[in-house]
């Protein structure tokens, strides 16, 4: 099997791809891959790490509002469809599969003008642009969300899930909590604000760091490496209390979801498609400056089902936040309660689920 994976701008798009190619190669070691993403792009760096074969083109996204760079941005998609269809012709692909953000629009409409089988991978419950205009010319559309079925061709989505969730499922649940610093015996909560972080989760963390350091529960706080030295400064003030933790950013975050016992985030599609996999309780603060609104809409997939406490940010504070912290994890029943409603909503069979459409594709 030969496969080409686009998707890039957000890791919520890489990893969701990555985790893909790990499944086809797990059922198909002698899987050949060619990723297409932008050299500028978080996957140039992701998917390098990964050794997996990498090209580029250039492109970038619309603007919303009206603007001679979309004149340009228009331009450089045809030049992009171009230049993806000599890679397409060179590698001979049975299938193009992407993954969402605007790189893999030339990439997959190239694929489909080529009649090469194609699939879209949404993991949002509000698409994006660039996988709603894909949905015209595509095979398949893959939702990871009930709640994006209405935005497509219904006689062309699957509901799958997220391929993120498969690998978080199968994560060995090794102790990377003593690996951290902290006690492996005592109930932990993840605090994290994506890769980049996020500046008003960490403002109210460290309103009330003072507070948290006297629970009996502990804390492993991860700043995102923008904010890190910043935050840092602010809490050599407090006195760096013991049962708080600090990293900048945590690599395979699966395996630390797996040794805590409730996650403070934002609502990316990836997050949820981990801890809903692993059954984990959650605090979620929908970022409000993502498009349509996306993490809100996410965040009320879990809420709606009791899997998860919604806060939103304009409403956001230390002492809520840690009143809320303190619901979770001090009420046992309560955290039994939301454990099992998580694993409810979990598809840790989505890496086989979409392995199995892209086999039905290329028969």
């Amino acid at each position: 099997m030969k496969v080409i994976v686009s998707g890039g701008g957000t890791g919520g798009h890489i990893y969701p791809a990555l985790a893909l190619i790990k499944e086809i190669k797990k059922r198909e070691p002698n899987a050949e891959f060619l990723y297409i993403g932008t050299e500028k792009g978080l996957e140039s760096t992701l998917v390098k790490r990964e050794d997996i074969p990498f090209k580029t083109i250039d492109i970038t996204g619309f603007k919303r509002k009206f603007s001679l760079e979309n004149v340009k941005t228009i331009i450089r998609f045809f030049k992009g469809v171009s230049r993806s269809k000599k890679l397409i012709r060179e590698f001979e692909p049975d299938i193009v599969i992407g993954t969402g953000g605007y790189v893999c629009g030339p990439v997959v409409y190239a694929a489909s003008k080529l009649n090469v089988a194609t699939i879209v991978h949404e993991q949002n419950s509000v698409p994006g642009l660039t996988n709603k205009f894909l949905s015209k010319y595509v095979n398949k559309v893959a939702i990871s969300f009930k709640e994006a079925e209405s935005f497509f061709p219904k006689e062309k989505v699957v509901h799958t899930g997220n391929p993120r969730a498969t690998e978080a499922s199968l994560v060995e649940g090794r102790d990377r909590l003593t690996d951290l610093g902290l006690n492996k015996d005592k109930k932990t909560v993840l605090i994290v604000g994506g890769s980049r972080g996020a500046r008003p989760i960490n403002d109210a963390f460290l309103e009330v760091l003072e507070v948290a350091g006297k629970r009996d529960y502990q804390f492993l706080y991860v700043t995102g490496e923008v904010h890190y030295d910043t935050v840092m400064a602010k809490v050599q003030e407090h006195g760096n209390p013991p049962n708080i933790k600090i990293a900048p950013f945590i690599h395979n975050m699966p395996e630390v979801l797996k040794n805590v016992h409730l996650i403070v985030a934002r609502a990316g599609a990836t997050t949820l498609a981990e801890v809903t996999a692993i059954g984990l309780p959650s605090i979620l603060i929908p970022s409000p400056y993502v498009t349509n609104n996306h993490q809100e809409k996410n965040a009320r997939a879990l809420s709606d089902n009791g899997a998860a406490v919604i806060k939103l940010e304009k409403e956001l504070s230390g002492p809520i936040l840690l009143k809320e912290i303190d619901a979770i994890l001090l009420n046992e029943k309560k955290w039994e309660q939301m454990h099992k409603d998580t694993l409810k909503l979990g598809m840790p069979e989505s890496g086989k689920l979409l392995y199995e459409l892209i086999k039905q594709l290329i028969k």
